[in-house]
């Protein structure tokens, strides 16, 4: 079996991914804050810990590998979000929820084998925070309660950071109450109009740190195999999470690997709402830019490195994208099970997701289809562009005849980008057990002439003679 080696951001150097004693392999990817949409930045690193997950998914199979990506849902940002805007925090928290699975089922992604919420876990962050009062790496304060960094002598170890670079790099909170500048909270007090919980510490709410701790342990144990999330979250987010994991667990580390994707840039500066250069998904699905476009631009730099999104890009990822749907239109007949990636692209994500590498074998298995030398290189390439497809995450791209059949029933890339977020709501809702709201998005599919079809393989759909793209548009309130 071909084995995936990763860059540890702690050492620096390649680790090979072991699975544990029960042969599993666990990751936790810390997912977003719901309160708005979702920007491209936070696409990137969904984007890319999906392909990781599925890489995982093709060397150790289904039955081995457990995918974690939480939803913070109680934070300071919410909070004031439910202030500017009247709106209870649970609708703001739900809605951007949805959002967030809708955007990145556009984007082509899986969805995680659990995509746990923070308030479900507040018993347990609790009891995680009582075990480090007993063991003296925190303290209580004022209500507050907070851990200690010089009760464990590893902090800083895995962003490499002196105390004084903390210090400096780290917007640390003054407060009287603090032991030690740098010591973070754990828990804090909530006013009558904040959320909160009982706790031994009086009414109040959880650190964003110690959640992911809690949702972590809870589902994978004291010990992951692979930790990840944006380089953004390494200090001063994971740093504080290992220090409180491991001093609840007594453990000298949280996970074997700890993965982290680069900052994402726009035309060459950093991506800010000031500068006018700051763009969500949905943005961008209403520029008519598809999802496979996104995400090949997402995937066509190295995880680790900077991605600068440009416009000429975007049109390089079109170009290829189209290529490929032609392609689709021209393999021939590959029976199932000899549909495979080639070994090329197997081993260039076996290799710390050399994504670039893999993208540029399945492009010349693409462009072998469209022009083959004889039958054999057609039926070897169109075996391995298919699987190369579904590796990388495009097993879902329409071919140039469908999109084009499409068009002149007037379905565009944009209602096709509703639809299936409209059914990707729908499947969330019945998870959610909400039938109603399933069946009130699956009736009004049905009203603007499309038929859904449910089966064992999940749901498909295509368009029907009274088709009305118009109606589409009145089924966004539904979402």
């Amino acid at each position: 079996m071909t084995r995936i080696q990763l860059t540890n951001s702690k050492t620096g150097q390649t680790t090979p991914v072991v699975p544990d004693a029960t042969g599993r392999v666990g990751v936790y990817v810390c997912g977003p804050t719901v309160y708005d949409r979702a920007h491209i930045g936070n696409a990137r690193s969904a984007v890319a810990f999906d392909l990781l997950f599925r890489v995982l998914l093709h060397l150790f199979g289904r039955e081995a590998v457990t995918y974690v990506r939480n939803f913070t849902d109680v934070d300071d940002k919410i909070i004031t979000r439910a202030a500017e805007t009247g709106r209870a925090i649970m609708d703001i928290t739900e809605e951007a929820s949805g959002w967030y699975i809708e955007d990145m089922a556009v984007l082509g992604c899986l969805e995680p084998d659990h995509a746990p919420k923070a308030t479900a876990y507040i018993d347990r962050m609790i009891e995680l925070i009582e075990v480090l009062i007993a063991k003296e790496h925190a303290y209580e304060a004022e209500g507050h309660v907070l851990f200690g960094v010089k009760s464990w002598a590893d902090y800083g170890t895995l962003s490499h950071r002196s105390v004084d670079e903390m210090l400096a790099g780290a917007r640390v909170e003054v407060a009287p109450y603090k032991r030690d500048p740098m010591d973070f909270v754990l828990w804090k007090p909530s006013t009558q109009e904040q959320p909160g919980w009982e706790s031994p510490w009086g009414r109040g709410r959880p650190g964003w740190h110690i959640e992911c701790s809690a949702m972590a342990n809870a589902l994978l144990g004291e010990r992951v195999q692979i930790h990840g999330g944006g380089i953004d979250l390494l200090f001063p987010h994971h740093e504080n999470e290992q220090a409180q994991s491991c001093a609840a667990f007594d453990t000298d580390e949280l996970a074997d690997i700890w993965v982290h994707n680069g900052y994402l840039m726009v035309e060459g500066e950093k991506m800010s709402k000031s500068l006018g250069n700051f763009f969500t998904v949905k943005d961008l699905r209403d520029q008519g830019i598809p999802g496979e476009v996104m995400r090949y631009l997402l995937l066509a730099t190295h995880y680790r490195q900077p991605l600068d999104w440009t416009e000429k890009r975007v049109e390089e990822a079109t170009r290829v994208i189209n290529r490929w749907r032609r392609a689709l239109d021209h393999v021939s007949a590959v029976e199932p099970e000899r549909v495979a990636p080639s070994a090329e692209t197997v081993a260039a994500l076996a290799d710390d997701l050399n994504s670039w590498t893999a993208l540029r074998a399945v492009d010349t298995a693409a462009k072998q289809v469209l022009e083959p030398k004889t039958a054999a290189e057609h039926d070897a390439a169109s075996a391995a562009f298919l699987g190369g497809l579904a590796l990388l995450g495009f097993a879902s791209l329409k071919t140039a005849a469908t999109l084009e059949a499409e068009a002149k029933s007037g379905l565009s890339e944009d209602h096709t980008a509703r639809i299936e977020a409209l059914l990707a709501a729908r499947i969330t809702a019945r998870k959610a057990k909400n039938f109603a709201l399933a069946d009130g998005i699956r009736d009004g599919l049905s009203g603007a002439g499309l038929v859904v079809k449910d089966g064992p393989s999940g749901t498909d759909w295509e368009i029907g003679p009274d088709f009305d793209p118009a109606k589409l548009a009145e089924l966004e309130a539904l979402r």
